[in-house]
């Protein structure tokens, strides 16, 4: 990153006796901004947007459990309650209500039923392509019946139990990897992602921080119903990002933003499901001009 400012500073939190850890943009007078990453991401993939915002806001980036330089879970489950556990515990302690959030796929998905679950907590709430899968692909999901579906992780769980993170001869490795991932991100933007997404290990080689039990998909969660009702409880202006790029789709079309009460849908061109990587000036536009209203 170009910018001379100074960086974030880490801290810890705990929830449900979890070492977890986020970053602080300062300026803690202004108004709180929460950035929640993505699966398998951390918080300093939100740099360039919490540099971009940190004048005007206090700007927070937690790590989620099992990701970046939080704890990872004993058991190694990763459920959404705990997630949302997690994020009302940052919120309580650090007395940081009513939030602004920007989320990300994941971390999208848990601020927008903490914000059904706590509407007076949340002032504003951005999320990208946060809304999971589609309704077809759940209904595809839940049309198997839930012995198959409890085997199926099962199954899951032990292949995860044997495998070992993978090891990258060098950062240089990780690096291509991580473009691979995302052709749409400049090679600035990987390496800052590879080095502060992955950590070196004793023999010299380098792993992804993120623990490979977060890859598992539960095998039941919270009923769709149960999901759109937290929807129409968001009580606080909306805006819902989708790349035209990716395969989430538009919100509008399918119908998932109609149990929004006030949720507005925006496509970003020539983006994938990391928009706000692929397209940070049209991104950050669109969404000082959301926060700014």
């Amino acid at each position: 990153m170009a910018d001379s400012s100074p960086g974030p500073t880490s801290h810890t939190y705990f929830s449900q006796r979890l070492r977890l850890h986020y970053v602080d943009w300062g300026n803690p007078a202004k108004r709180p901004l929460l950035l929640v990453h993505g699966g398998r991401d951390h918080c300093r993939n939100w740099d360039w947007t919490a540099a971009a915002l940190r004048d005007d806001w206090h700007v927070i980036a937690p790590d989620l459990r099992g990701h970046g330089d939080s704890q990872w879970s004993t058991d190694g489950s990763y459920t959404m309650a705990g997630y949302i556990y997690d994020l009302a515990q940052l919120v309580h302690q650090q007395r940081l209500a009513p939030v602004t959030i920007i989320a990300h796929s994941l971390g999208g998905n848990v601020a927008l039923r903490y914000a059904g679950i706590y509407p007076d907590s949340v002032a504003r709430l951005v999320a990208i392509e946060g809304l999971g899968p589609s309704a077809e692909r759940l209904a595809e999901r839940k049309a198997r019946p839930i012995e198959a579906r409890v085997d199926e992780w099962v199954r899951e769980q032990r292949t995860l139990a044997g495998r070992l993170p993978r090891r990258y001869p060098s950062i240089e490795d990780a690096f291509r990897r991580m473009q691979e991932e995302n052709p749409h991100l400049s090679a600035e933007q990987a390496r800052h992602l590879t080095v502060h997404g992955a950590n070196q290990n004793e023999d010299g080689t380098y792993s992804w921080k993120f623990d490979n039990y977060v890859r598992a998909f539960p095998p039941y969660d919270m009923s769709r119903r149960d999901i759109e009702t937290l929807w129409g409880r968001i009580g606080c202006p909306t805006l819902l990002l989708y790349g035209k790029e990716s395969r989430a789709g538009d919100p509008a079309a399918d119908g998932r933003a109609a149990h929004f009460r006030h949720a507005r849908v925006v496509g970003v061109e020539r983006a994938g499901h990391w928009l706000h990587h692929d397209r940070l000036d049209d991104f950050l536009s669109i969404v000082r001009g959301f926060l700014g209203r």
